[in-house]
């Protein structure tokens, strides 16, 4: 199963890399110990969906032209204005992100021209398994009348434990927060996202995957080389860290290419035998942006858990003080 899955990884790769004019004549750099160099602060902020918006249907790519349009109207602010942009730029409409600094006007889509980041003629997520949707159901009606009762009840991001692109496999958002710094050394390779400030470290050094019983919220990624690319596979995920409803059977491998002096394409590719009928795969060109990356501090002066739970508190107690009535 891992060498199918590796297999897809590297054709979409291949696919997607020959389709490329720059990537035919750009060499790119090595590393002091010889491998590629990747490093630098790389942002993957893009207007472009996950899933094609249906209207689309299996359209991968659009001409330079509309391409040229599309990014006519985001400059004059027009992005979100027709049904094939994508609930990405959808959202972004929705609130006045300029209140953190983010001007629409300056998003991008995807410099590869494709619809969607997910790859392949459907475009969109694969049909959830049955089994699946049943788990997911049992999680959500478990937790329901409990949301809270503890911090425990609270999603993830809610509790800056795992917030949006700090997940992997790393989706990007039209917004801010997008910056990651890849720092490199013999044997290793350091992810560190702006936002949370998270640091993932991944060994390149040939050992295997952690033992089965021991599971943790991002999984545990281990790396190779594969020419030019960077290889990570990603096993032992948690069942609470669920990726759009996937268990503990999520298999990823991601792949970094360096592809222009200020280009790497990220691309991953998602399985889980337990949740989707199939594997598929998404890619996204990471565009070399200034620094630093500053830190992110989610829980400097947040008091959202507590508000939240000492609001369901009081709560309780005037309508336990009703009903003594």
């Amino acid at each position: 199963m891992m060498r199918r899955l590796l297999a897809l990884a590297a054709a979409w790769a291949a696919l997607s890399l020959a389709q490329t004019p720059a990537a035919k004549s750009w060499k790119a750099p090595r590393t002091p110990d010889g491998t590629p160099d990747i490093q630098g602060i790389w942002s993957n902020s893009t207007l472009t969906p996950l899933e094609r918006p249906k209207g689309l249907g299996a359209k991968e790519f659009y001409t330079e032209q509309e391409f040229a349009e599309l990014a006519r109207r985001v400059r004059e602010g027009k992005v979100g204005d027709e049904a094939d942009i994508g609930a990405a730029a959808e959202q972004t409409l929705r609130y006045d992100l300029s209140l953190y600094g983010f001007d629409i006007t300056k998003a991008t889509f995807a410099s590869n021209r494709r619809t969607s980041l997910i790859v392949g003629p459907e475009g969109v997520v694969p049909p959830m398994l049955p089994q699946a949707r049943k788990r997911n159901a049992e999680r959500a009606a478990k937790n329901k009348g409990h949301e809270f009762d503890s911090y425990e009840n609270r999603p993830l991001q809610e509790r800056c434990i795992l917030l949006g692109q700090e997940r992997i496999p790393m989706l990007s958002g039209p917004n801010d927060n997008n910056e990651l710094q890849i720092v490199q050394g013999p044997g290793w390779v350091v992810l560190l996202h702006e936002i949370n400030h998270d640091t993932r470290v991944i060994p390149t050094d040939g050992r295997p995957h952690l033992p089965q019983s021991i599971r943790q919220y991002q999984g545990d990624s281990v790396g190779h080389w594969d020419g030019n690319t960077l290889v990570v596979d990603t096993t032992n995920f948690m069942d609470l860290a669920n990726f759009r409803g996937s268990g503990e059977k999520l298999h990823l491998i991601e792949r970094f290419t360096r592809t222009a002096e200020d280009t790497v394409l990220y691309q991953f590719t998602v399985e889980d035998p337990e949740t989707w009928s199939k594997p598929w795969t998404a890619e996204v060109p990471m565009v070399r942006t200034e620094g630093p990356v500053y830190e992110w501090a989610c829980h400097e002066g947040n008091t959202m858990i507590s508000t939240i739970l000492n609001g369901a508190r009081v709560a309780e107690a005037e309508a336990a003080k009703k009903a003594g009535k």
